[in-house]
């Protein structure tokens, strides 16, 4: 045990004997209301990593399998770690960095003079504090992986990951969750729980490594786009159920504390914009291909919870309905736009992570709490400023590598499968076609 660790629970003990003596006041009970309520929605993002990992692999093929599942497990682990070491302490730096572009208050993670209660937010502990905003930062990751899925290679990924995930999120995090430049802007950028500072993050990081990377053999022909289906249409429909679930956590932990009231808000809004995207989703779909596709209804409900999530806490029930339909309409034309140009994204993360995240961060501007011309022009300078720092960095990681290492698998063992390749087991060894 080190010396800090037995401070805190020193004073822990003396807190909790003095409370003993004292008896419990209202204060106590609400720090120990909101703390439990932070907990419990860390473990819903959490569970969110199993949902991008059965998204992911059941929207791919069955040969890349255990790639998918491989790199959807280490991902949290490399996330919880780098921002422990580097990535917290960039992201929320202190108020000596307010309204700067770049700040950092030192390696490693520590209580600071309140203690155990966080100065960032004095509702809940400094643990709690950490634990969830680490879960978010994996997440911008998770998101690049199922776009660049089936050719990358894995050492390449798991070396941008660690990048992206301890540099890159935590700076553009930083301005404005850390109250960095875009919170101090005479009219402050806004994003609630993350279309852009997470989702679209995401996105563009994965943008980047699909151009570099280029598309899966045999996916463009001829100038014919040939779909290349998942393998397992349970198990991503699983995963969508899941990731709508850690939604609760992601959105409503994004609260910051337990107030039922604005809690309870937030949960309506998510929940009847993804209900609207996958319904739109599914007509739009419907219309455009004459069948009903459930891997656009399934990117529908995703796209709507995306769009919500910049501004969960500032619409009311219409609103949120009217912008998870329109993520579910636009879902599906990007997927259509973004195979026109051969880019080639196995699971849809670019339609439904970067275009609903930038059209949700709008919409904070146009429906809700903040509508107006000055808070749309904030959302736009959010979107673009974040959009050209992670983009550049994340092509200039993923080109240095392609320089270097090599991002791309061989044709042969693209052919074989990841799982052969790169890993020598198979997810379903005994299955026969």
């Amino acid at each position: 045990m080190d010396s800090t660790t037995a401070s805190v629970l020193a004073d822990s003990a003396a807190a909790f004997a003095a409370a003993a003596t004292q008896g419990p006041t209202a204060g106590d009970a609400l720090f120990t209301t909101n703390n439990l309520w932070m907990m419990l929605a860390t473990a819903l993002v959490f569970t969110m990593h199993l949902g991008f990992a059965t998204v992911e692999s059941g929207l791919t093929q069955s040969k890349n399998t255990v790639n998918i599942l491989f790199k959807n497990t280490i991902i949290p682990c490399i996330g919880l770690l780098t921002y422990a070491l580097v990535g917290f302490n960039l992201m929320y730096p202190g108020a000596d960095f307010a309204g700067s572009v770049f700040g950092f208050a030192g390696f490693g993670i520590g209580t600071d003079e309140a203690g155990i209660t966080s100065a960032y937010n004095p509702g809940y502990t400094y643990w709690t504090d950490f634990l969830f905003q680490a879960m978010f930062a994996a997440t911008a990751a998770t998101i690049v992986s199922g776009a660049v899925a089936e050719r990358i290679k894995l050492h390449s990924f798991l070396i941008f990951s660690v990048l992206f995930v301890a540099i890159s999120y935590p700076i553009t995090g930083f301005w404005k969750w850390g109250n960095g430049f875009l919170n101090t802007m005479s009219t402050p950028f806004y994003d609630f729980a993350g279309s852009t500072l997470v989702h679209s993050v995401g996105g563009w990081g994965a943008l980047a490594g699909v151009i570099l990377l280029g598309p899966r053999i045999g996916k463009y022909i001829d100038g014919k786009i040939t779909p290349i289906p998942g393998h397992s249409m349970p198990l991503a429909t699983i995963g969508v159920f899941l990731l709508w679930l850690g939604w609760f956590g992601f959105n409503g932990g994004s609260v910051l504390s337990a107030n039922p009231g604005a809690v309870s808000l937030v949960l309506m809004t998510t929940s009847l914009a993804g209900a609207a995207g996958g319904v739109l989703a599914t007509l739009t779909s419907w219309t455009v291909f004459k069948k009903p596709d459930l891997s656009m209804a399934l990117n529908g409900i995703l796209a709507g919870l995306v769009g919500i999530t910049a501004g969960a806490d500032q619409m009311g029930p219409m609103s949120s309905v009217i912008i998870g339909a329109a993520s579910g309409v636009i879902v599906v034309f990007s997927v259509l736009f973004f195979d026109k140009l051969k880019l080639d994204d196995p699971v849809g993360a670019l339609s439904v992570h970067l275009v609903c995240g930038i059209w949700g961060t709008l919409a904070v501007g146009l429906f809700g709490n903040l509508a107006g011309t000055e808070q749309v022009i904030s959302q736009l300078i959010g979107i673009v400023s974040i959009a050209v720092f992670t983009f550049i960095f994340a092509f200039g990681v993923f080109f240095i590598l392609k320089k270097t290492i090599g991002i791309r698998v061989s044709e042969a063992e693209e052919f074989e499968g990841l799982d052969i390749g790169e890993h020598g087991m198979e997810a379903y060894p005994d299955f026969k076609k």
